[in-house]
């Protein structure tokens, strides 16, 4: 299931049966139609969605999270990026000591002109002193 349609079909329907649902066209039209302020939907168009072939813009998803109770961008991108973007900051807090993370911290603490000069002083040294793998 490469497809970006085809996943958020896939997401769409996890989140109606996960809010008691039954991930169909009839239930979805009239759902959405009943929460939603703009030009209602059809049965067709619907559809579409929960099959794979559209993904509806995104006043629309921020309707269907609203009834489905889950974050619009996990309609959209789904957890993955989370627990990727989790993961990456874990990974980063746990390679860092407690020495960097003061200097970090003393280094967001100072005004913008002197985190340039100190940004371009690393860069200059990691340029000089390139990683070698």
């Amino acid at each position: 299931m490469d497809n970006k349609k085809e996943k958020f079909a896939a997401r769409l329907t996890e989140a109606m049966r996960a809010q008691g649902y039954n991930a169909e066209p009839a239930v979805l039209e009239r759902e959405f139609n009943l929460r939603h302020y703009g030009e209602p939907m059809t049965l067709h168009g619907v559809r579409k969605w929960l099959i794979g072939t559209s993904i509806p813009p995104y006043e629309k998803i921020v309707t269907l999270a609203t009834w489905l109770n889950v974050p619009p961008e996990d309609l959209i991108f789904g957890l993955e990026i989370k627990q990727k973007i989790k993961q990456k900051n874990a990974n980063w807090k746990d390679a860092i000591s407690y020495n960097e993370r003061e200097t970090f911290e003393a280094f967001l603490n100072l005004p913008a002109p002197q985190r340039k000069i100190v940004r371009e002083v690393i860069l200059a040294f990691a340029m000089a002193y390139p990683l070698s793998n």
